[in-house]
């Protein structure tokens, strides 16, 4: 370990409306390390995933990613390079990017297109994303976000990254996942991921337990 951002959380709530679906979460992620997020559907874990990106405005506490307090989309943005994000639910857009176009987006295009050549994509950078398949756009977000690593993210966050994939895809982006030199926060369902990473936690009805 010792590559990446150390990642501090305390005292972590989230809202939806009135409904608490985060509660007072405290984590410290030391940098490099690699950390699976387990739990049911509904529990809070992309909500949490979502509040450290800067995503989910409505959440109280201390958020640091590295040396850098951000709580709110406004801060994440005057920093977005800190981090790469693989969301669960890529949207394409009403005016959809070209496949080429969100890698580009990463600040390392050149290694984002050598990403998309090794997962297998690489042929599809002149299509829309709306015309990918669910697994295609998983690859190409993928391919972006080790974009980001190459620009000098030192954080990868990964909300169900593997889940359109067949099992072969699945092994194959576990390994790649967990071998990034990067700290690494991954919301997953999938063995391989849990399996290749350093710490499991698991998130029931809002609150966070360390499982290994």
């Amino acid at each position: 370990m010792g590559d990446g951002l150390r990642v501090r959380l305390a005292e972590v709530s989230c809202r939806h409306g009135r409904r608490t679906v985060v509660s007072d979460v405290h984590l410290d992620v030391e940098p490099g390390q690699r950390v699976a997020l387990t739990g049911t559907n509904g529990s809070g874990k992309t909500t949490l995933l979502r509040a450290v990106i800067g995503l989910h405005r409505a959440a109280t506490g201390v958020i640091k990613v590295g040396e850098h307090r951000a709580v709110t989309s406004a801060d994440w943005a005057r920093r977005r390079t800190d981090a790469a994000w693989i969301p669960q639910r890529q949207a394409a857009g009403r005016f959809p990017l070209l496949a080429r176009e969100l890698l580009e987006s990463s600040g390392a295009p050149v290694e984002a297109n050598d990403a998309a050549m090794q997962l297998g994509v690489g042929q599809l950078r002149s299509r829309p994303l709306d015309t990918l398949s669910g697994g295609q756009l998983q690859r190409m977000y993928l391919a972006r976000a080790m974009g980001c690593i190459a620009a000098g993210a030192g954080l990868l966050l990964a909300d169900e990254p593997t889940a359109a994939l067949d099992f072969e895809g699945q092994a194959d982006a576990a390994r790649l996942l967990t071998s990034l030199p990067v700290t690494v926060l991954v919301v997953t369902h999938d063995r391989a991921v849990v399996d290749a990473c350093e710490r499991v936690l698991e998130m029931a009805a809002g609150r966070l337990r360390e499982v290994t």
